[in-house]
């Protein structure tokens, strides 16, 4: 008799027996599955729930480790499953051997989708399960979105500059549904949705978090952000930037009327059974309007703590701090650094039935189940210190403020902390411990704030190294000497270090870099310190007494992601600065 799933990811260790109970609970609550449940809980990652399945249902596992998720190029199994069937249904092709046909697949209970597959090629079908992240990345490698797709769209000839607010009205694709399907392309479209569908498309598929587009007296620029840089890409026609933002303002419910003043909007792409979310900014400026693109990808959110870039130290702390009772959490760092993600994962990890959880955002980046999440709206005076009053009368256990900006929200979380709540929020401040000072400012009163704040954490994001053209790579004395130094590391470990440096392929877009992993400085409140913030304030001292409870600063996290050989020293120069810089 075949073994449950539950039975098998006990059995290889992954769950235990309260953890089932948990996953039982939580799939039932949400209506979803228990696999799926057992991702979304971190107690899994996808690959080992993937595996146990294979195991559950007696049916090989593929990926790109075991070298069986990949695609034979050379039997042209683009034809006998075409690209648009096997995204709407998650299966890839991956040999042909005489008359059987060898695919992965997500869902191997889909039977209907088995003989469909059997039907349509006239073969025997030989299935394997694979995880969902690994088949979308064989999918795109195997029918290779093409990434000549946008310099092809840019350079069709346009239409009369006449035309362009008809053609960008006019277009039947424009889904009343209120998203952009990307898989349902009109060949019939406009050369202008041809280019915005085309910008989109490349832009998802290099990993962009931003799409901007200007004009200048003389040129046209695009380009896209790529792991916090930006680069270049090839541009529209001067003629057609009109028609474009016209198409963006129109797929956003914006005013295409109006080019005087700034608007924001947003709208949702559905591409490759999943949804994306483009947040829109239009600003005037001197040579036309300046278009800016965010791009909310919830499948490349990495929700899961033990894959954020915590040293397990500061991992240990950070969580420690967020099991407590009641008290205040401050995360620190700068626009675009991750820190929503991190307070997001960790409330994923911490979430329990027993208690209430709510948090205010301006805006809501992340829907997670079972939280009440709210989206601050100042115009009608919903702020935060409003909304936060009113969470009160919520009972709450655990709030999320978005971020701490007046004096006024900072009274109301020392005001939640102090009634038994446990409040995490966001500062802009360039060290963890910059935020006491600031808070101080604020107006909280320095004995309040030594006994609520239970801990204050600083990230930022490293580019990590592509996997497939780094290079080995080995640093000069001084730099040696100063990584041992920065990062209280010692010389005796060396031989378990390794260097390297970035090069750039056609897999990583010739950036030489695949991603990013925050680096972070994380300090639990002392009693040494507590005392500090009760008497003088003293930022020089709250740095010593964190260095004597053994805390790493973000340059020395750096470090150690360094001599892993997951990024280069000049990245972590770039971003972190030393008390002695």
């Amino acid at each position: 008799m075949a073994k449950q799933l539950d039975e098998i990811l006990m059995d290889q260790g992954t769950l235990t027996a309260d953890q089932v109970k948990q996953v039982q609970l939580y799939a039932k609550q949400n209506n979803i599955l228990f696999a799926e449940s057992v991702v979304k809980l971190g107690f899994a990652s996808e690959e080992q729930v993937t595996i146990a399945l294979s195991k559950h249902f007696a049916m090989p596992y593929a990926s790109k480790e075991n070298g069986i998720l990949v695609p034979e190029k050379e039997q042209n199994l683009q034809k006998i499953i075409p690209e648009k069937f096997a995204r709407e249904n998650m299966v890839v092709p991956l040999f042909l051997e005489e008359d059987v046909l060898a695919v992965a697949l997500l869902d191997p209970t889909n039977l209907f989708l088995l003989e469909n597959i059997k039907m349509m090629s006239g073969k025997q079908v030989q299935p394997f399960i694979a995880s969902k992240s690994q088949l979308l990345n064989a999918m795109d490698s195997f029918y290779a979105s093409s990434s000549n797709l946008l310099e092809e769209v840019m350079n069709e000839s346009v239409k009369p500059q006449a035309d362009i607010a008809a053609t960008a009205e006019s277009d039947e694709d424009i889904e009343v549904s209120g998203f952009l399907d990307l898989d349902k392309v009109s060949p019939n479209s406009s050369t202008y949705v041809k280019q915005v569908n085309a910008i989109l498309r490349q832009a998802i598929a290099e990993r962009t978090s931003d799409i901007h587009l200007e004009m200048f007296d003389e040129r046209v620029s695009l380009r896209f952000r790529i792991d916090g840089s930006l680069y270049e890409r090839t541009p529209p026609a001067k003629e057609s930037v009109n028609a474009i933002i016209s198409r963006i303002k129109i797929l956003s419910k914006l005013d295409i009327a109006e080019k005087r003043l700034p608007q924001d909007g947003s709208f949702t792409i559905r591409y490759q059974n999943r949804s994306i979310e483009v947040r829109v900014s239009v600003c005037p400026a001197v040579f036309g309007e300046k278009l800016v693109l965010r791009i909310l990808d919830k499948g490349t959110g990495e929700m899961n703590v033990d894959k954020l870039g915590f040293e397990p130290e500061q991992k240990k702390a950070f969580l420690e701090a967020a099991n407590l009772p009641h008290g205040l959490i401050f995360l620190t760092g700068p626009t675009g650094s991750g820190k929503s993600t991190t307070l997001n994962a960790v409330l994923t990890t911490i979430r329990t039935p027993e208690l209430n959880f709510m948090t205010l955002e301006d805006p809501v980046e992340y829907k997670l189940a079972g939280i009440s999440q709210v989206q601050v709206k100042p115009a009608i005076g919903l702020t935060f210190a409003a909304g936060l009053r009113s969470f009160l009368r919520q009972d709450p256990d655990v709030i999320l403020v978005g971020e701490v900006r007046d004096n006024e929200t900072a009274e109301a979380c020392l005001k939640a902390a102090l009634t038994g709540h446990l409040v995490l929020s966001t500062l802009h401040t360039n060290e963890a411990l910059g935020a006491i000072p600031r808070l101080i400012d604020m107006g909280m009163e320095p004995f309040l704030l030594a006994s609520s704040l239970a801990l204050v954490a600083a990230q930022r994001l490293v580019r990590i190294l592509c996997p497939y053209c780094k290079v080995p790579h080995i640093p000069d004395p001084a730099t040696l000497n100063r990584i041992v130094k920065e990062g209280h590391l010692s010389l005796r470990d060396q031989n378990s270090w390794t260097f390297f440096k970035s090069v750039g392929c056609p897999k990583c877009f010739g950036t030489g870099f695949m991603g990013r992993r925050a680096i972070y400085e994380v300090f639990r409140m002392s009693e040494e310190m507590r005392n500090i913030i009760y008497k003088t304030q003293d930022l020089v001292a709250l740095k010593q007494a964190a260095i004597r409870s053994g805390s790493l600063n973000l340059r020395a996290n750096g470090w150690r992601k360094v001599v892993r050989g997951q990024t280069t020293v000049d990245e972590i120069l770039s971003i972190t600065t030393s008390d002695d810089d």
